[in-house]
């Protein structure tokens, strides 16, 4: 059995931790408190993991929209269906539990559907954040309703129109 490597990133909206094995990425969520150590942040990233630390430093430097990285994360059967669903959003846009319900082909589920969405190990990457309430709330995520804003603003940021 392949044993679990695991690195801390400093990113803009916290530490992330990222743990995965040659089998890919496991997880990548972001520590709702700062408080780690220096030394685990100056800690070598293991070779499994420097092509997540590479994008994912990409994406918040606004160089990357989507990520090509070998994933493993754990659910149910339900859940990577789910997973595999928010995959299909683009970069920049959002959609509704409720559509995403319709488009997995139930529209009952919408409550499995959420329930499954903050349940996904792997943020940022498989972009749960893309999704919000039908009347456009920002509701639920795992890190934060903050974090969640954050991330959609990152990807959205309001242009600037020229008036010449």
């Amino acid at each position: 059995m392949q044993e679990l490597q695991t690195t801390y990133h400093k990113t803009p909206i916290g530490i992330a931790k990222i743990t995965g094995d040659k089998n890919g990425i496991q997880s990548l969520t972001v520590l709702k408190d700062d408080a780690i150590s220096d030394e685990l942040l100056k800690a070598s990233t293991p070779i499994c993991l420097q092509e997540c630390v590479v994008q994912l430093e990409e994406y918040f430097n606004g160089k990357r929209a989507s990520f090509n990285l070998t994933v493993n994360p754990k659910g149910t059967d339900f859940q990577i269906k789910v997973w595999k669903s928010l995959l299909k959003i683009k970069y920049g846009k959002t959609t509704t539990y409720l559509a995403q319900s319709k488009t997995l082909g139930d529209v009952k589920a919408i409550r499995a559907v959420a329930s499954a969405n903050g349940k996904n190990p792997l943020w940022i990457i498989i972009p749960c954040h893309r999704v919000i309430g039908s009347d456009g709330s920002l509701t639920g995520y795992a890190g934060g309703i903050w974090r969640k804003k954050w991330l959609l603003v990152h990807e959205n940021p309001m242009k600037q129109q020229t008036l010449f």
